[in-house]
Protein backbone atom coordinates (compact mmCIF):
# COMPACT_ATOMS: atom_id res chain seq x y z
CA UNK A 1 0.00 0.00 0.00
CA UNK A 2 1.48 3.16 -0.82
CA UNK A 3 1.14 6.30 1.09
CA UNK A 4 -1.14 9.42 -0.50
CA UNK A 5 -0.77 13.02 0.31
CA UNK A 6 -4.54 12.69 1.66
CA UNK A 7 -3.64 10.20 4.12
CA UNK A 8 -0.32 11.81 5.12
CA UNK A 9 -2.49 14.90 6.01
CA UNK A 10 -4.77 12.86 7.97
CA UNK A 11 -1.95 11.40 10.14
CA UNK A 12 -0.58 15.19 10.84
CA UNK A 13 -3.84 16.05 11.50
CA UNK A 14 -4.30 13.51 14.46
CA UNK A 15 -0.71 14.10 15.81
CA UNK A 16 -1.63 17.77 15.89
CA UNK A 17 -5.09 17.16 18.11
CA UNK A 18 -3.20 14.25 19.98
CA UNK A 19 -0.64 17.04 21.20
CA UNK A 20 -3.40 19.81 21.72
CA UNK A 21 -5.41 17.60 23.62
CA UNK A 22 -2.33 16.86 25.46
CA UNK A 23 -1.33 20.31 26.20
CA UNK A 24 -5.09 21.33 27.16
CA UNK A 25 -4.80 17.88 29.88
CA UNK A 26 -1.80 19.01 31.18
CA UNK A 27 -3.15 23.15 31.66
CA UNK A 28 -5.74 21.58 33.72
CA UNK A 29 -3.57 20.25 36.31
CA UNK A 30 -2.27 24.49 36.76
CA UNK A 31 -4.12 27.17 38.43
CA UNK A 32 -4.19 29.93 39.90
CA UNK A 33 -4.44 30.32 43.86
CA UNK A 34 -6.28 33.35 45.74
CA UNK A 35 -3.98 36.97 46.00
CA UNK A 36 -3.25 35.94 49.39
CA UNK A 37 -0.96 38.09 51.59
CA UNK A 38 2.46 37.49 53.35
CA UNK A 39 1.97 35.55 56.81
CA UNK A 40 -1.71 35.59 57.19
CA UNK A 41 -3.57 32.76 56.75
CA UNK A 42 -6.96 33.33 58.23
CA UNK A 43 -9.37 36.29 58.67
CA UNK A 44 -11.79 37.57 61.04
CA UNK A 45 -14.31 40.06 59.51
CA UNK A 46 -16.26 42.31 62.42
CA UNK A 47 -19.79 43.70 61.56
CA UNK A 48 -19.41 47.06 59.92
CA UNK A 49 -20.96 49.37 62.22
CA UNK A 50 -23.53 50.78 60.55
CA UNK A 51 -24.61 54.97 60.96
CA UNK A 52 -26.59 55.12 57.77
CA UNK A 53 -30.91 54.62 57.86
CA UNK A 54 -30.64 51.14 56.11
CA UNK A 55 -30.24 48.18 58.47
CA UNK A 56 -29.58 45.48 55.67
CA UNK A 57 -26.39 47.33 55.01
CA UNK A 58 -24.25 46.04 57.34
CA UNK A 59 -25.30 42.13 56.69
CA UNK A 60 -24.72 42.89 53.16
CA UNK A 61 -21.15 44.56 53.35
CA UNK A 62 -20.02 41.40 55.50
CA UNK A 63 -21.10 39.03 53.64
CA UNK A 64 -19.51 40.66 50.50
CA UNK A 65 -16.52 41.02 52.03
CA UNK A 66 -15.92 37.86 53.89
CA UNK A 67 -16.78 36.69 50.19
CA UNK A 68 -13.66 39.13 48.46
CA UNK A 69 -11.71 37.89 51.10
CA UNK A 70 -12.24 34.14 50.53
CA UNK A 71 -12.08 33.40 46.97
CA UNK A 72 -9.92 36.21 45.95
CA UNK A 73 -7.36 36.67 48.31
CA UNK A 74 -7.63 32.72 50.12
CA UNK A 75 -8.10 33.50 53.63
CA UNK A 76 -10.12 31.32 55.67
CA UNK A 77 -12.56 32.52 58.12
CA UNK A 78 -12.00 32.65 62.12
CA UNK A 79 -12.55 34.26 64.94
CA UNK A 80 -11.51 37.46 65.94
CA UNK A 81 -9.21 35.49 68.65
CA UNK A 82 -7.69 33.28 66.40
CA UNK A 83 -7.16 35.27 63.27
CA UNK A 84 -3.93 36.51 61.36
CA UNK A 85 -5.97 39.25 60.27
CA UNK A 86 -9.15 41.22 61.59
CA UNK A 87 -11.13 43.44 59.12
CA UNK A 88 -12.75 46.27 60.93
CA UNK A 89 -14.95 48.91 59.81
CA UNK A 90 -18.21 51.21 59.63
CA UNK A 91 -20.84 52.41 57.35
CA UNK A 92 -21.13 56.57 56.83
CA UNK A 93 -22.74 57.21 54.28
CA UNK A 94 -25.66 55.47 52.46
CA UNK A 95 -27.52 57.89 49.75
CA UNK A 96 -29.69 55.97 47.25
CA UNK A 97 -31.58 58.04 45.47
CA UNK A 98 -28.93 60.57 43.68
CA UNK A 99 -30.38 61.31 40.22
CA UNK A 100 -28.09 61.42 37.30
CA UNK A 101 -29.78 61.51 34.39
CA UNK A 102 -33.19 63.03 33.41
CA UNK A 103 -35.43 62.96 30.34
CA UNK A 104 -37.35 65.90 29.05
CA UNK A 105 -40.52 66.81 28.76
CA UNK A 106 -43.55 68.38 30.65
CA UNK A 107 -42.91 66.60 33.59
CA UNK A 108 -38.53 65.67 33.51
CA UNK A 109 -38.29 62.34 34.63
CA UNK A 110 -35.00 60.59 36.37
CA UNK A 111 -33.61 57.36 33.66
CA UNK A 112 -30.74 57.06 35.77
CA UNK A 113 -29.83 57.48 39.49
CA UNK A 114 -26.96 56.52 41.66
CA UNK A 115 -26.39 54.79 44.88
CA UNK A 116 -23.32 56.23 47.14
CA UNK A 117 -21.79 54.01 49.88
CA UNK A 118 -19.19 55.61 52.30
CA UNK A 119 -17.44 53.65 54.65
CA UNK A 120 -14.56 53.56 56.84
CA UNK A 121 -12.35 50.52 56.71
CA UNK A 122 -9.16 49.03 58.53
CA UNK A 123 -7.32 45.42 57.53
CA UNK A 124 -5.19 44.98 60.77
CA UNK A 125 -2.22 42.24 60.84
CA UNK A 126 -2.78 40.92 64.84
CA UNK A 127 0.65 38.67 64.48
CA UNK A 128 2.39 41.76 63.79
CA UNK A 129 0.39 44.43 65.65
CA UNK A 130 0.06 46.59 63.30
CA UNK A 131 -2.22 47.90 60.72
CA UNK A 132 -2.02 46.68 57.42
CA UNK A 133 -4.05 48.90 55.74
CA UNK A 134 -6.55 51.27 56.30
CA UNK A 135 -8.98 54.33 54.73
CA UNK A 136 -11.34 56.64 55.83
CA UNK A 137 -13.70 57.86 54.03
CA UNK A 138 -13.75 55.05 50.69
CA UNK A 139 -16.49 56.06 48.71
CA UNK A 140 -18.40 53.70 45.87
CA UNK A 141 -21.05 54.11 43.26
CA UNK A 142 -23.01 52.09 41.45
CA UNK A 143 -25.90 53.35 38.95
CA UNK A 144 -29.31 52.05 38.09
CA UNK A 145 -32.09 52.40 36.26
CA UNK A 146 -35.43 53.22 38.48
CA UNK A 147 -36.62 51.60 40.54
CA UNK A 148 -34.05 49.16 40.64
CA UNK A 149 -32.28 50.20 43.84
CA UNK A 150 -31.07 46.81 44.81
CA UNK A 151 -29.16 46.36 41.37
CA UNK A 152 -27.14 49.73 42.03
CA UNK A 153 -26.48 48.80 45.36
CA UNK A 154 -24.71 45.60 44.11
CA UNK A 155 -22.32 47.28 41.78
CA UNK A 156 -21.65 49.58 44.30
CA UNK A 157 -20.80 46.80 46.87
CA UNK A 158 -18.84 45.05 43.90
CA UNK A 159 -16.77 48.33 43.69
CA UNK A 160 -16.35 48.08 47.41
CA UNK A 161 -14.87 45.30 47.86
CA UNK A 162 -12.41 45.67 44.77
CA UNK A 163 -11.33 48.63 46.29
CA UNK A 164 -10.47 46.18 49.57
CA UNK A 165 -9.00 43.84 47.85
CA UNK A 166 -6.63 45.99 46.28
CA UNK A 167 -5.85 47.81 49.35
CA UNK A 168 -5.02 44.71 50.84
CA UNK A 169 -2.66 43.46 47.82
CA UNK A 170 -0.66 46.81 47.82
CA UNK A 171 0.73 46.12 50.99
CA UNK A 172 2.85 42.96 50.10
Amino acid sequence: MRWTPRRLSIRRCGAAAGSASGLALAACLYGFAGGGLPNIKTVAILPFDNQTPEPALTKEVNDAVLEAFQGRLGLRPAAEANADAVVRGRVVRYESDVPLSFQSGQRPDVTRRQVQITVDVELFNQRDNKSLWQKQGLTVVGEYPPPQEAAGRKVALQKLVNDLVDGAQSQW
